[in-house]
């Protein structure tokens, strides 16, 4: 019986290490508005799963949309002008 972990190096072509390189977490860093807009829009979902939502939960659902349309809007600018640069 052959060993899974013998066949290892002949499947893998490089050693992954498990942390992000550079360029990833500077990506992550770009997007992180964006990520706590969408965590901000969630928990006001979240909030009114069980329940009928008030005018004032309402609010908080229109706002915390806007802030991820925001958020994505200025990704995309931010995106878009570093091409034409």
């Amino acid at each position: 019986m052959k060993s899974i972990a013998a066949l290892h190096a002949a499947v893998t072509a490089a050693a992954f290490d498990g942390e992000p390189s550079d360029a990833e977490l500077d990506a992550i860093d770009r997007e992180m508005p964006a990520i706590l807009a969408d965590v901000d829009l969630l928990d006001a979902q979240i909030m009114t799963i069980d329940r009928t939502p008030t005018e004032l939960d309402e609010r908080r659902i229109r706002r915390a949309r806007r802030r991820v349309l925001a958020a994505r809007r200025d990704l995309a600018n931010t995106a878009t002008a570093g091409e034409v640069a």
